[in-house]
């Protein structure tokens, strides 16, 4: 087998491969003699078919699968051999010629192929020992978390049978049918919908329009849907809802106590409390976590710059594109109505696929250096987590990952990244630095689409 180089231009490799002839042939020839104890052919004893009719009749085959062997093979070896990775599938091109394919097939000519790649750029890592962290903190106060619990106890308060007109804060049980121009549309309608007044949970002047109803009453409800509405086919239209109240009822008083809390599965109202509170905490540090996370990746991203493969790139960019289009589809809005323009934002988005890029590169280095693992056990949670979120498919999925690396790939993908981020966390100078809820979830002034590796 001849290797020759044919293209070096800064990650772009194109390499010639050129199998001889007599290769080929002795590959066929080592085929054809472990047939021939296997073969069973009609008119000849086993073992006694000789080679060349073996070859008459399946020699094109054999040789076929010892093609495809050397083009699944040989693209792996060489680039191993070269001390090289390449940055995506590698590219195999051969001649459109079909005569010679044919022959190639029938052992009279050599086999030549090209495999086209980009590398994956060598750098060297930089020492992030040190590095300098403000973890901002939110401190919980006690009327934060008794906020919270009055809303759980809002959400669990039981409602008693009401006599008479509704009124705001009463939940009324009501059918409805949604129309426009005198149609229904899709999702407009339900049955058995309970609505507390007040909650604001409807569209806008929905609910204000029940007060006073009563059970048994008809009652045309007219709206207009938000120009921002999510569904763009509605935003802005005029609706008509047919709606039929049920039933009214009131809410019984609402108590903070051990009660409350036994009916929520706990032992008492300071356990709830606890939990409140630890719901909170949760949700802060996740967002203290994100905040962090944006720190470290930052300092990197400043600290390298080195040459990255364009393929891996676009393939980056395009899914970013894919989801900024899909997006923009479903909100029914425009590059203009996002104060930008398609180019600008093509833009945009392509500074991000680089960063994107390069910063996982980066962590993919850091954590082979150090030596980071995703345990089974991790990859069989983030399976697990795949799972739940399609119930009644969990064959389907499971079998769509097992028979897909690159899927399998991209739930390992977050972890290990995850546990890279902990090891540079683990040796970087922390200063914790206390700030105010509203701080802690306000946007950081340069944050922008460009901005964030994920």
């Amino acid at each position: 087998m001849q290797v020759t180089e044919t293209k070096a231009e800064g990650l772009k490799r194109e390499i010639e491969v050129v199998v001889p002839a007599s290769d080929l042939e002795a590959r066929l020839q080592t085929r054809l003699h472990e047939a021939k104890d296997k073969v069973q052919l009609k008119g000849f004893r086993p073992g006694k078919v000789p080679v060349s009719h073996l070859r008459k009749m399946y020699g094109k085959s054999l040789m076929a699968e010892i093609v495809n062997e050397i083009l699944n093979e040989t693209p792996r070896n060489v680039i191993a051999e070269r001390n090289e990775r390449s940055a995506m599938q590698p590219e195999i091109g051969m001649s459109e010629d079909e005569g010679e394919a044919e022959k190639v097939l029938a052992g009279k000519s050599d086999f030549r192929f090209t495999i086209s790649y980009e590398k994956l750029p060598s750098f060297e890592l930089q020492d992030t020992e040190g590095l300098k962290i403000e973890r901002p903190i939110v401190e919980i106060e006690d009327e934060e978390v008794e906020e919270q619990v009055r809303r759980v106890a809002e959400n669990a308060r039981d409602y008693e049978p009401k006599d008479g007109p509704a009124a705001e804060g009463d939940r009324v049980t009501l059918d409805f049918v949604g129309k426009i121009d005198g149609e229904a549309f899709q999702g407009g309608s339900a049955t058995d919908s309970n609505l507390v007044i007040g909650s604001k949970q409807f569209i806008p002047g929905f609910e204000d329009q029940l007060v006073g109803v009563s059970a048994g009453e008809e009652k045309t409800v007219v709206v207009t849907f938000p120009e921002d509405y999510g569904a763009p086919d509605l935003a802005g239209k005029e609706a008509t809802f047919e709606t039929t109240v049920k039933a009214v009822a009131a809410p019984t008083e609402m108590a903070i106590d051990d009660d409350l809390a036994k009916k929520l599965g706990l032992e008492s109202a300071e356990r709830l409390r606890t939990v409140v509170r630890e719901q909170i905490e949760s949700q802060y540090g996740q967002m203290t976590r994100q905040k962090v996370k944006r720190q470290i990746l930052d300092a990197l991203d400043e600290t390298y710059s080195f040459e990255l493969p364009e393929r891996l790139v676009e393939a980056e960019f395009n899914n970013i594109w894919n989801q900024v289009q899909a997006e923009l589809s479903r909100s029914g809005r425009s590059f203009e109505d996002e104060d930008t323009t398609e180019d600008k934002a093509r833009e945009e988005y392509r500074a991000l696929a680089e960063r994107r890029v390069r910063l996982g590169l980066v962590l993919s280095e850091i954590g082979e250096k150090v030596g980071v693992q995703v345990s089974d056990e991790e990859m069989q949670r983030a399976m697990f987590d795949q799972l739940r979120r399609y119930p009644g498919q969990e064959r389907e999925i499971y079998e769509f990952y097992q028979k897909n690396p690159d899927a399998l790939a991209s739930l390992r993908a977050p972890i290990y990244e995850e546990k890279v981020i902990d090891h540079l966390l683990g040796n970087a100078d922390v200063t914790d630095k206390v700030v105010s809820k509203d701080e802690l979830l306000a946007e950081d002034e340069d944050e922008g689409p460009q901005a964030l590796a994920s």
